[in-house]
């Protein structure tokens, strides 16, 4: 009688053990057929900032046979909206998507309903404040690290002094986790300096944000946090309604390249966005072929562009990368 138990028991989980595999082959099987398909949801997709990143996914599509596709949106997205565009992408067959995410209530509620059916990569955000979200991966440049850099630019161009400087930040929001991360790292990074912050500003997507940025107080030097600020500030300045300030920033566009070869920013720090647009695909598509694999947090570099280095041959890459 126990031996009958026992190859029943046997029986079942060779059973089991088939459906399970059958399950697989299928599954398998389907995506042999048809491409997978990858929907990447980020703001303003038309604009320049996003040449080089989008470059670095059509290259990732290329090299993982996939099928991939960059929704476009408008120039002011909210939290709500970006969820319908997500909902809408994933109900007309996406496999996976790619998100530049919008903070707002039940973004993360969300995400984990549909990080249930299908994966999701965040690009350069995260669900909560207080950094990478331990539940959804993130493909990133090191904010903090880029902040810092900023600040080390500034030592070296005027000897490690500052004092009596007067500084304005300019961002595209103050209250997004990636700015105020930046901004850590540059306070930080200035350490003891005798520096004084005049302002420090979000202006994205303000009526009349050029007269916006002239008006505010006269400073030494105009720290600009993000791509969108830094060309503003560029622009601003060389309409010379900067009363005078050197401008330093973050940007990956080739407006803020141009207005570095016209000496109207005095350095640049660029993310590598091609390798954020081609890492972000490659580590889904590992998500898409393995039943068992989920995707990992990866973190991409930066450059420090000066303008006497800026047609060098190692800047030559990423140069073009903007460009595509």
């Amino acid at each position: 009688m126990k031996d009958s138990k026992k190859m029943f028991i046997l029986m079942e989980g060779i059973l089991a053990a088939l459906v399970i595999l059958l399950v697989m082959v299928m599954f398998w099987g389907r995506n042999g057929e048809e491409r997978e398909k990858v929907s990447v949801i980020i703001q303003n997709a038309d604009d320049s900032q996003w040449s080089a990143f989008k470059y670095g996914l059509r290259m990732a599509a290329q090299d993982q046979d996939i099928e991939m596709f960059v929704v476009s949106t408008g120039k002011v997205l909210t939290a709500e909206e970006e969820k319908e565009v997500i909902e809408r992408e994933m109900k007309q067959g996406a496999d996976a998507v790619i998100v530049h995410l919008i903070p707002g209530d039940g973004t993360e509620s969300m995400l984990k309903r549909l990080k249930k059916r299908i994966p999701v990569m965040l690009i350069e955000s995260s669900v909560s404040t207080g950094g990478a979200s331990a539940h959804f991966p993130v493909t990133k440049t090191d904010q903090y690290a880029m902040g810092a850099a900023l600040a080390d630019a500034l030592l070296q161009d005027y000897s490690g002094k500052l004092e009596g400087k007067k500084l304005g930040i300019l961002s595209e929001s103050g209250e997004s986790w990636k700015v105020s991360q930046r901004e850590k790292g540059l306070s930080e990074a200035l350490g003891e300096q005798d520096v004084k912050v005049l302002w420090s500003v979000g202006s994205r997507y303000m009526e009349e944000e050029e007269a916006f940025v002239e008006a505010l107080p006269k400073v030494d030097l105009v720290i600009a946090l993000d791509d969108h600020s830094l060309t503003l500030a560029g622009k601003v300045a060389a309409a010379n309604n900067l009363h005078g300030a050197l401008v330093y920033g973050i940007g990956h566009s080739t407006e803020a390249v141009y207005y570095l070869d016209t000496d109207i920013v005095r350095c640049l720090v660029v993310p590598d966005m091609f390798e954020l647009g081609y890492q972000s695909l490659t580590e889904l598509s590992k998500s898409l072929r393995s039943f068992f694999y989920a995707p990992q947090e990866q973190t991409v570099p930066y450059m420090i562009l000066r303008r006497e280095e800026l047609f060098s041959k190692e800047n030559q890459e990423i140069l073009y990368t903007m460009n595509q």
